[in-house]
Formats: structure tokens, C-alpha cells, sequence
């Protein structure tokens, strides 16, 4: 008989399990940056350069990473959810800072606008399906998120200032339903409490 022969095995560990939450920062991260672009599509704030670090920082590496930590926690829906809109906007960043389009028809350019709103309004809805398994707070937010898009694509095709700037509001109500999402998860970490309401499923 060895010395260790009565000695405990080791317990399996769960993959992930040390990994803090990343949902907050994910949420977080798309709140602010949907915020700032939001009141610059409203017409209140007429700086739209302003949003662009923004996006590829925050709303985009950041988000990005969000998601990453979540396929490491097993989060199939987190991890489609905030790698998908963090490379939105990565995507946004190049598509309005570094994209040339000055050879392109204004009309042509709006409707190519349209239909990358309008598919980013179409992956939003499915997940907005998925959702409706996490929480009410999340579930809220894709639903505004889902009728952003729609109108800002709509906006883009029927190239109307009017639409563009309903499309903002919208997307300010969205940025206010990820920011409380946000502020549940992480204060019901630092309290040990849920300190809100998120309606779980």
C-alpha cells in the first residue's frame, strides 16, 4: 500500500467556473456606445466622429471579449449575442470612419446602408426568440434593439430625417434598457442580492 493510496481525487473542474460574469460588461458596453450614436441619430448632438473610438473600443473590443469570456463559460446566447454586436461595431467603425463612398450614387449608398440595418435587424430578431429564455430586462432590450434597426433601415431606404431620428429615440430606450440589464448584474454580484427587478425565466 503507497502512501497516497487514501488520498482524495481531484475534482473536475468546471470549465469557465472562475470566470467572472461578463454579461455586465457586455451589456454595458453596448448601452453607452448605443447612447452616444443614438443622440447623434436624434439630430441633438450633430458629431457622429465622436461615437467612432467609442465603437471600436467599447462597443467593440470590449463587447467583443464580453463574449468570448461567455463561450468560456458555456453561454451559447451570450456569446452569440455580444460577439456578434461587438463586431457590429467594429464593423460600424469602419463602415463610417474608414469607408469611402464618395464614388457611390447617394441613393445607392443609402439603400446599401438599409440593408445592413435591416440584416443586423434580422439576426436581432431571432435572438430576440432566444431571449425570451434569459431574463424580462434582456428580453426588453432586444425587442427595442429589434425595432432600432428596422426603423433606421427603413429610415435609410425611404432616405427620410424624420424616420432617422425616431430610429434614435428608439435606440436611446434601447441603450437605457442594456444599461439597467447591466446595472442588475453587477450590483446583484457586489450586494450578493438581486437589487433590481429582471423578471427571470
Amino acid at each position: 500500500m503507497t502512501q497516497h493510496q487514501d488520498a482524495p481525487l481531484p475534482r473536475a473542474s468546471v470549465p469557465g467556473a472562475a470566470i467572472a460574469d461578463p454579461a455586465p460588461l457586455g451589456l454595458g458596453a453596448f448601452a453607452l456606445t448605443t447612447f452616444v450614436l443614438s443622440v447623434i441619430n436624434t439630430d441633438m448632438v450633430k458629431a457622429e466622429p465622436v461615437v467612432f473610438g467609442l465603437a471600436l473600443a467599447y462597443g467593440g473590443v470590449a463587447q467583443f471579449a464580453a463574449g468570448m469570456w461567455e463561450f468560456a463559460k458555456g453561454n451559447t446566447f451570450g456569446a452569440t449575442a455580444f460577439t456578434s454586436f461587438g463586431a457590429f461595431w467594429i464593423s460600424f467603425w469602419y463602415l463610417t470612419g474608414k469607408t469611402d463612398m464618395t464614388g457611390i450614387k447617394a441613393d445607392d449608398a443609402a439603400n446599401g446602408v438599409g440593408l445592413y440595418l435591416l440584416a443586423w435587424g434580422l439576426f436581432t430578431l431571432y435572438m430576440t426568440v432566444a431571449a425570451t429564455r434569459v431574463s424580462g430586462a434582456v428580453l426588453v432590450v432586444f425587442v427595442l434593439l429589434t425595432i432600432t434597426f428596422f426603423i433606421l433601415a427603413w429610415g435609410e431606404f425611404a432616405t427620410s430625417t424624420g424616420i432617422h431620428k425616431t430610429g434614435g429615440w428608439f435606440g436611446i430606450a434601447t441603450a437605457l434598457a442594456a444599461w439597467y440589464a447591466s446595472f442588475a448584474g453587477v450590483t446583484a454580484f457586489t450586494h450578493k442580492r438581486q437589487l433590481v427587478p429582471v423578471a427571470p425565466r
